[in-house]
């Protein structure tokens, strides 16, 4: 059956075509197994909650914006009662019963791994579509000259700062017993006039239940959530999400304004929720390492949780998070989606930022996104196993890519990374495979805290391990040092062993168990790189081509249309250069883990798609895209 809804209709009707409901909600609480809800142009300023679940990828459950028209779900309200209160100043007074049992004038962004000093709120202002700024004060929010002295300070802690335009559009709040005091700076505009917008929901689309499998969201356009923080060791709602379930594709999608996170694949709190924080009993460290075994007895398993599809979507201006997610993203495919604007605003700080930041991305495939000015591009944190990052592209974040205290088998391949920072690695048991890498790399252990890995393809915990560094694969790449940038290529890893038959005879040397294992640096397997200006080699590389004094001068070029070329330079010998495909058969077995490069279903990977999505033939040429040549390149990317 397919119901419709149209700002016209009414929720007493029957949601026919010709008697559409008026609330998406309402379609909600009637759609079964196989249903289609329909909805028309207009904007719904509701919380859509699905009730029932779909039973399988054929009797799913499908909301979709109408071909053609333009459907936007907000989670916040408009105001029209402004008052002024002195020039640029005006207020608003609301009677608490407004918010339900959710004010985010009162609720405070909280919760495990925040590291802000200054408090913050979920609340938000809107002026014409951008938001604005908490201050600290009411006689902040008064004062230019306060609030130029509190930004001038704050930037300084911060490695990307905000406009200066945007950052005099304050807002402050007042909460008592009965009502809300919302006071507003308009820098002269008129906010009776004006198109002027407040947070009042925590969600636009999101089920209160978990297990709502089966769920398609397609087409809609989400905005202005007063969603939480969202820690690996909390409750992880975000605007869009299925909450704890299975089997949702969210694709076509435009959602930008989250407070904190946009789209959530992540876990519930019954797993822990901010027991850090609350408790201060035990380690952040601690609670994650509990929520995992927590999940796995609550019954995390491919068989409940995870293979999502989340692809299309265009996601921008959010506090925290374009998609999060820890233990309930597994199995997902996340592709052809366009991330950027993520935590650049600044108002809030801690470790769970990025434009994607997921913890246990078992079998993960992350493949073909655009993220861009981002604070931090990816973040796989924990239990990135079976994970494989290909053929995205990153440029103008703070960071591009970071992998912590995992232990693989990862794949990061074909990707561009553009960013003057462009690698953290934390981790263990990683292939880089036929990337350009244009930034700093930063390599290191991590021997405080042992993490978990599992049987592969599997959420079952096999064991625990450090990360003693190393036991990485970097095979195709180009490295790229402009302007001599300092630790761009491989040579953090001189020293190391370069096969698992010389770590175990270096190991056996000092009689022992575990401390011997701890003297001997783990095996990596690099060859046949190509390093530019000043990227640096692993001094053991036995093929490679070293040119310190070639400038590739790497360039991302948008253009109008929204499109992404590459544009650079290359030595005359790049095409001589040729690089094998490599497979599981070519990518020795990780070591801790015990396991091999494979695809998520058990079979032989092979590393043979370019950027371009062209099928490889052969031996190509190193690098992501097989069109690269010698000389110069412009290349469409995007």
């Amino acid at each position: 059956m397919e119901y419709y809804v149209a700002n016209n209709g009414s929720d007493c009707g029957p949601g026919t075509k010709e008697r559409p409901f008026q609330t998406i909600s309402k379609a909600a609480l009637a759609a079964m197994p196989g249903d289609v809800v329909t909805v028309h142009e207009g904007v719904y300023r509701e919380w859509v909650k699905p009730r029932f679940k779909g039973l399988s990828n054929k009797r799913r459950i499908t909301y979709q914006a109408a071909e053609g028209e333009k459907v936007v779900i907000k989670g916040s309200e408009r105001i029209t009662s402004w008052r002024n209160v002195d020039g640029n100043v005006w207020k608003v007074t609301i009677p608490n019963s407004f918010f339900g049992d959710y004010n985010p004038y009162e609720l405070e962004v909280f919760g495990d791994w925040l590291v802000s000093t200054e408090t913050r709120h979920l609340g938000d202002v809107y002026l014409n579509g951008m938001s604005f700024y908490e201050a600290n004060s009411l006689e902040e929010l008064e004062d230019p000259k306060i609030r130029t002295e509190v930004m001038d300070s704050w930037t300084k802690k911060v490695t990307s700062v905000p406009s200066p335009e945007q950052t005099k559009y304050v807002w402050f709040a007042k909460v008592d017993e009965n009502q809300t005091t919302i006071y507003a700076n308009f820098q002269g505009a008129d906010p009776n006039e004006e198109f002027v917008e407040i947070n009042v929901r925590r969600s636009c689309f999101y089920p209160l239940e978990t297990g709502i499998d089966y769920i398609t969201v397609r087409g809609f356009e989400m905005a202005q959530a007063a969603t939480p923080w969202a820690p690996p060791t909390g409750d992880q709602p975000g605007l869009l999400g299925p909450n704890w379930s299975k089997g949702w594709i969210i694709e076509d999608n435009i959602i930008h304004d989250a407070k904190c996170s946009a789209l959530s694949i992540g876990k519930e709190a019954t797993t822990g929720n901010n027991y850090c924080s609350i408790r201060k009993d035990k380690p952040g460290y601690q609670y994650q390492l509990e929520a995992v075994f927590s999940a796995e007895r609550a019954g995390w398993s491919k068989e409940k949780i995870g293979s999502h599809i989340v692809r299309n979507n265009v996601i921008y201006d959010c506090g925290q998070n374009g998609i999060v997610g820890h233990l309930g993203g597994v199995f997902s495919e996340i592709y052809h989606n366009h991330i950027y604007n993520i935590a650049l605003k600044r108002e809030f700080y801690g470790h769970e930022i990025a434009g994607i930041k997921l913890h246990a991305a078992i079998d993960v495939q992350i493949h073909d996104n655009r993220i861009h000015n981002c604070s931090l591009g990816l973040w796989l944190d924990w239990e990135a196993q079976g994970t494989r990052v290909s053929r995205n592209l990153f440029y103008q974040n703070n960071r591009d890519f970071f992998v912590e205290v995992s232990h693989g088998p990862y794949i990061v391949d074909h990707n561009i990374l553009a960013s003057k920072y462009s690698i953290d690695n934390v981790s263990q048991g990683g292939a880089y495979v036929n990337n350009l890498i244009c930034g700093r790399m930063n390599h290191r252990k991590e021997m405080e805290r042992s993490t978990q890995y599992h049987l592969p393809h599997s959420t079952k915990v096999a064991g625990f391990s450090f990360v003693y560094g190393g036991d990485d694969r970097f095979y195709n790449n180009i490295f790229v040092g402009e302007d001599s940038a300092e630790g761009v290529g491989t040579a953090h890893y001189d020293g190391y062993t370069t096969s698992l038959e010389e770590y175990i005879e270096e190991v056996h040397k000092v009689p022992g168990d575990a401390e011997s294992f701890n003297l001997v640096e783990q095996p990596v397997y690099i060859d046949h790189n190509m390093y530019l200006g000043s990227a640096n080699a692993f001094k053991k590389e036995e093929t490679n081509r070293i040119n310190h004094d070639f400038h590739a001068d790497v360039k991302i070029i948008e253009t109008e249309d929204d499109e992404v070329y590459l544009s650079c330079e290359l030595p005359e010998d790049f095409e001589i250069f040729a690089g094998k495909i490599y497979t599981t058969a070519a990518l020795p077995r990780v070591r801790i883990v015990d396991a091999e490069y494979e695809c998520p279903d058990g079979n032989d990977v092979s590393l043979d798609i370019d950027l371009g999505d062209n099928k490889k033939k052969g031996d190509g040429v190193v690098g992501p895209a097989a069109e690269m040549k010698s000389k110069k390149n412009y290349i469409k990317i995007w």
